[in-house]
């Protein structure tokens, strides 16, 4: 079985179109993909609503998706082609929490896709991909710490460039392969053949 965990610096970069792209060009492993969230305080875990409940059956929730027409993006997931795909949420800092659950779901699954960078302190995937985009200045914590571990950066057509990240080295990646998304389909073939190359080594 190969795990391949796709992360990023921050929200609405490219992430889940990478996932689909992915799925959809690699449909012959059947795929399981999970979706991980972590929300902070004031968000409940349940459901992702704003929420003030602080009560244990809160802290955790693990649903599956029905539905190829929802629009969200494990319903995306699933309409590029996974076989099965989970959406798992946490509060913030409890991702451990969710754990039993995940390796349960694991191993079930012929291959997994997961979308997430704090996975990395639970799991070591055999293929790491870190999506950057150089015009979006945040850059989460949970990205930077795992930063050295992409076995590649996945940027907008083009290199790093000078991004404007503060307190972030780019040395953590001078030897790591870069390669480039182009939008709309974001996952090209050259992306493919890396992924399949990394796995099957």
């Amino acid at each position: 079985m190969a795990i391949l965990v796709v992360g990023g610096h921050s929200r609405n970069i490219g992430k889940t179109s990478v996932m689909e792209g992915l799925i959809r060009g690699l449909q012959g492993m059947h795929w399981t993909a999970f979706k991980v969230t972590q929300f902070g305080h004031g968000m409940c875990s349940a459901n992702g609503e704003p929420c003030d409940c602080v009560t244990a059956e809160h802290t955790l929730a693990v649903s599956e998706e029905r539905s190829l027409e929802s629009g969200t993006d494990t319903s995306r997931y699933l309409a590029a082609g996974a076989v099965r795909s989970l959406w798992v949420r946490t509060r913030m800092g409890d991702l451990a929490e969710a754990m039993p659950r995940i390796r349960k779901e694991l191993e079930r699954a012929e291959n997994a896709v997961i979308e997430s960078n704090s996975i990395l302190r639970f799991l070591r995937p055999d293929l790491y991909l870190s999506v950057l985009d150089p015009t979006v200045e945040d850059f989460k914590d949970s990205a930077r710490f795992y930063l050295d571990r992409a076995d590649a950066v996945l940027v907008p057509e083009g290199t790093l460039g000078r991004p404007g990240w503060k307190g972030v080295s780019l040395k953590l990646v001078e030897n790591t392969p870069i390669l480039a998304m182009r939008p709309p389909k974001y996952v090209t073939e050259e992306i493919l053949s890396f992924v399949l190359g990394q796995l099957h080594s």
